[in-house]
């Protein structure tokens, strides 16, 4: 279901993922875990978080390799990463980054300091995801009073085509399949078929454009669903 930021967390030690679990939920993200590297990557071939917290020593593919992976790959090279580590020493550090980590935390972290680096780095990276207002056009979408107006007039839509849009317009431009809408809408554990993202883009459509109105919806034959980047251009 859409919601806040979601970050992936990959660490194998069960205390610091229930401490990571426990605070950045309560700050509104929504988070997923893995306990190693090579789980990790098969994840994130499927699905691009927004965050990805990464412990350095993991078993199965180390983070510092998972890491360059992830910046050989187009899907990946931009994906925000913190890297998490025992090991403090500048050389570590540098060899971090060049690597491909945003930014680096040694263990034991402060989590209010993690917090803080992790609202300074999406605020950066992806500042649709932590923004409140959405605005594209005519058309904005309010997260606070969770209302959608188009050409100043208040939108009804259902609660699946608001979790829709709002997912759409965070990313403009970008091509999202069925499959990656369900996760993205619904859940990576929603048991819906994928058909019913057709069903439910039409209900969007409906519900944003009055007789004359530009769609903002585009559909890619053969791919999916994008918000139109250039919608009010």
């Amino acid at each position: 279901m859409a919601g806040g930021p979601r970050i992936l967390i990959a660490e194998d030690e069960d205390a610091i993922v229930l401490l990571l679990r426990y605070n950045l939920e309560a700050e509104g993200y929504e988070v997923e875990t893995v306990e190693r590297g090579d789980l990790a990557e098969e994840r994130l071939r499927d699905t691009v978080p927004d965050l990805l917290l990464l412990d350095w020593m993991l078993p199965g593919l180390s983070g510092i390799e998972l890491c360059r992976r992830l910046r050989r790959r187009e899907e990946t090279k931009g994906l925000p990463v913190i890297m998490l580590t025992a090991r403090g020493e500048e050389a570590e550090r540098i060899r971090g980054f060049e690597t491909g980590a945003d930014d680096y935390v040694v263990k034991p972290f402060s989590m209010p300091e993690l917090l803080a680096r992790i609202g300074a780095l999406l605020r950066r990276t992806a500042p649709n995801r932590v923004a409140d207002l959405l605005e594209a056009g005519d058309i904005t979408l309010d997260r606070r009073a969770h209302r959608v107006r188009r050409g100043g007039e208040d939108l009804h839509l259902g609660p699946t085509e608001y979790r829709m849009l709002e997912f759409l317009m965070e990313r403009p431009g970008r091509v999202f399949s069925r499959a990656q809408l369900l996760d993205g809408v619904w859940g990576m554990d929603s048991e819906i078929d994928d058909r019913t993202v057709d069903v439910h883009v039409g209900r969007l459509r409906k519900g944003l454009n009055r007789s004359g109105d530009r769609d903002p919806i585009r559909t890619v034959r053969g791919a999916g669903y994008a918000f139109d980047e250039t919608y009010g251009r």
